[in-house]
């Protein structure tokens, strides 16, 4: 699949190539696994020094490291590192006769094969920055880690970047472009399952596009199949995050991809207090978000949880759940599964996928849902010019013959009675207006 997107980004990855060329500058670049980081910063460098952070000893890594250093400038490197805080002053002094850019991928894992490396690298970086030519760009994956070594005070590369970049998924502009180049025939229901299922995650869509899964169908036989990628993902890219606690974490995210969106429910069911885990989840991981009803006063709790990732939400709800028959390899039976609740799970992502349009518009000022105490008077999307005194509040379903302008403005009355001022516009959008 061709590179998509990333417009934005290439053009920070280039300024701050340009800057480096007089002083040493810092890029940081996170974003959960299979995103497109690496993608990013191949295509931003014609040349470059990849060095990719893998589980190893560290004297191991400096050997690897050393041949690529030599082969990418072209130098001879005398005698051994067994220390990378050694090796990164030799490159820091190398790139104050020339410059280049050091990529150093996956960053967080020093963490585990020696944290004296962060303070080690501050000293350096602080002795070199203003006489060093170097365009270094530190990549990783596992944002709680990332977040702690780049934002935490107490820690020695805090406030050091020039530059941070948090690479997100495909905007549904950008999966409507790769439908179109690569199955021009597409209908509004392949693109919905297309962001339904992948998010928008670059690896994802490149899985689909490679195999030609472009509708639902194929999309299922490519994720429930012996050797998928897909079915062990959320358990690899998670646990770790996780670490002992994981299995806590991954009950709370099984309920909210089932629907059971309320702290309180979902205390019932694990009879546990689990304020602090979702609290976690939330502001350290980013992996869920909480969502109150537009126009709700500061402090106001009443709230729900949400999956930000469309793929998560998915292998949560029919991966994770069903995993005993994942597990015998009875896949037709988790495919049939995902069939019969398919079209109201994909409703939710309906409503995610216009609320992402019209954010994209850039016509609101916000733009959110509405519901009042006890679940009543749900709306699936309200957005408000604050401007021009306009309101668009919108109801979604899959079907367009399901909308009903009439019972909306019935749930509208109290929402509507707080701007008497605004005019106030009713729509129903369907999968015709993909």
């Amino acid at each position: 699949m061709k590179f998509y997107n990333r417009t934005k980004e290439l053009k920070k990855l280039h300024q701050i190539e340009i800057l480096s060329k007089n002083s040493a500058k810092m890029s940081v670049i996170v974003g959960r696994r299979r995103i497109g980081k690496t993608s990013l910063i191949r295509h931003a460098y014609d040349k470059q020094i990849y060095l990719f952070v893998s589980k190893k000893s560290e004297a191991l890594l400096c050997e690897e490291f050393i041949t690529i250093i030599s082969n990418e400038l072209d130098v001879k490197i005398h005698g051994k590192f067994f220390k990378f805080a050694k090796l990164f002053e030799y490159l820091l002094e190398l790139a104050t006769q020339k410059h280049f850019t050091l990529v150093i991928d996956e960053f967080q894992e020093f963490l585990s094969i020696n944290n004296t490396i962060y303070s080690d690298m501050q000293n350096l970086w602080d002795t070199y920055k203003e006489k060093a030519k170097m365009n270094l760009v530190l990549s990783g994956s596992i944002y709680s880690l990332m977040k702690k070594i780049f934002e935490d005070k107490k820690e020695p590369l805090f406030n050091r970047a020039d530059m941070k970049i948090h690479l997100k998924a495909f905007k549904v502009s950008t999966l409507q472009t790769i439908l179109q180049d690569n199955y021009p025939s597409f209908s509004n229901e392949d693109l919905l399952s297309l962001y339904t299922l992948t998010g928008g995650v670059a690896k994802y869509v490149e899985l689909f596009v490679t195999f030609k899964a472009f509708t639902l169908e194929a999309q299922l036989n490519l994720i429930f199949e012996d050797n998928s990628l897909f079915l062990d993902e959320g358990k690899n890219l998670l646990i770790e995050e996780f670490g002992k606690e994981y299995t806590t974490y991954f009950s709370i995210l099984a309920l909210i991809a089932s629907g059971k969106t309320a702290r309180s429910e979902m205390e019932n069911i694990l009879e546990k207090d689990i304020g602090g885990y979702l609290d976690r989840l939330d502001k350290e991981y980013s992996i869920i978000k909480k969502v109150k009803p537009i126009f709700a006063k500061e402090g106001g709790r009443i709230l729900k949880y949400e999956i930000i990732d469309n793929f998560f939400s998915f292998w949560f709800r029919f991966i994770y759940k069903n995993r005993s028959a994942v597990e015998i390899e009875n896949y037709e039976y988790v495919k049939q599964i995902v069939k019969s609740e398919y079209s109201t799970y994909s409703g939710k992502f309906l409503e995610k996928y216009f609320i992402e349009k019209l954010k994209d518009s850039h016509q609101f000022s916000q733009i959110g849902t509405y519901w009042e105490k006890g679940n009543k008077n749900e709306i699936d999307i309200v957005a408000v010019n604050d401007i021009n005194k306009t309101i668009l509040i919108v109801e979604v379903k899959l079907n367009p013959k399901k909308i009903s302008l009439e019972k909306l403005k019935d749930k509208s009355v109290k929402l509507v009675q707080k701007f008497p001022n605004y005019l106030i516009e009713f729509k129903g959008f369907s999968i015709n207006q993909l």
